[in-house]
């Protein structure tokens, strides 16, 4: 609980005051603290601790998202790993219970309040879509990686004091706000950025800001998190990944010559792409863009997309994200496996994982 009350804390400084990371990651971890905390109130054994966190993961993203069933496939990709039917009920139960009252005190909408349904549109767009898988693989590799080169700089930066790490990042993070608002005229690099994406969500930004906006979230989030900032990566992602989007989205239109509208489809397949490319879930990348959109016309994109960023980034760098901090940290979850000599390497150069 004291873990808790200080992401609480800390998370609505942080992120209230422009660090660039999304609110779901504090949401999580404080509904992992309550649910631990309740699990030893109720004096419940060690192993149903362990699945009582399991369940506040469910209950945290889904009340963040207003993703009921991406809460409970992110909980079974990332979190227990397999189908464990002792858990699944649990999880199922929070996630429908969160939502719930999120709903009832946020209204029935989706996240991005989308105004048109996007269907796949002409046939030859595929192979756009399959560009697009391309890059969002990159760019999810880009991304990992920066995170994890910048944190152990971090790390390593002891003639500052850890309390001052954040701080670093807050200057960097501003600075690069500051050269958005005056080169691009945009907002989005603060916070999650939720407003501009949805700018991307219906075409309504022109490439120049597309293709900024991308490269600046990326090192301001880099920035934010590797510095010790209170947040997650879940937003920044899917911000990333709508505006690469876009980005392939004008050049289908150039290419094909079809018409301007499909900006915003490529935009929406994008912020799945790259979620699957860095979060490494593929069905819950699939299922988050479903309900925090309501447009479900583009499912064939959708999935080949998501599926080519998600095969080659996994190819590229087999240890995931989530693991890849664990191992800068130097834990090894018990169910986990460590990784290879020369990945550890590529992790942290200067400390080796146990």
């Amino acid at each position: 609980m004291r873990d808790a009350i200080g992401k609480f804390i800390l998370g609505i400084l942080q992120i209230g005051s422009g660090a660039s990371l999304g609110r779901e990651g504090p949401t999580v971890q404080i509904c992992v603290g309550i649910s631990g905390w309740l699990a030893r109130l109720a004096s419940l054994s060690r192993q149903n601790q362990r699945r009582m966190a399991a369940v506040g993961v469910a209950a945290g993203i889904a009340a963040a998202f207003n993703a009921p069933i991406a809460s409970v496939t992110f909980t079974l990709e990332e979190i227990i790993g397999d189908l464990d039917q002792t858990m699944l009920s649990g999880v199922i139960v929070a996630a429908a219970i969160a939502a719930a009252v999120e709903r009832s005190i946020l209204g029935q909408h989706p996240v991005f309040d989308i105004q048109r349904a996007y269907d796949m549109g002409p046939t030859s767009s595929l192979l756009s879509y399959v560009v697009l898988g391309l890059a969002a693989a990159v760019v999810s590799v880009v991304f990992t990686d920066s995170l994890l080169g910048v944190r152990a700089w971090f790390k390593r930066l002891t003639a500052v004091p850890k309390w001052v790490h954040p701080a670093i990042g807050g200057v960097l993070t501003g600075a690069l706000a500051v050269i958005a608002m005056l080169w691009l005229k945009q907002d989005g690099i603060t916070g999650g950025g939720y407003g501009t994406l949805l700018l991307a969500l219906t075409g309504s930004l022109p490439v120049k800001a597309l293709l900024g906006l991308c490269v600046l979230k990326i090192a301001a989030t880099v920035f934010s998190y590797s510095s010790g900032g209170v947040g997650g990566i879940f937003a920044p992602s899917l911000f990333v990944g709508g505006m690469l989007g876009g980005a392939v989205g004008y050049l289908d239109v150039a290419v094909f010559h079809h018409p301007p509208d499909v900006i915003g489809a490529f935009a929406l397949v994008g912020m799945g792409a790259t979620f699957a490319g860095i979060i490494r879930a593929p069905m819950t990348s699939v299922l988050i863009i479903f309900e925090m959109t309501g447009s479900y016309g583009l499912i064939l994109p959708l999935m080949i997309a998501n599926m080519i960023a998600y095969a080659l980034a996994r190819h590229w760098r087999h240890t995931t994200a989530y693991e890849a901090l664990l191992l800068q940290d130097g834990v090894v979850l018990p169910h986990g496996k460590p990784a290879t000599n020369v990945e550890s390497e590529a992790i942290l150069p200067s400390e080796t994982p146990p």
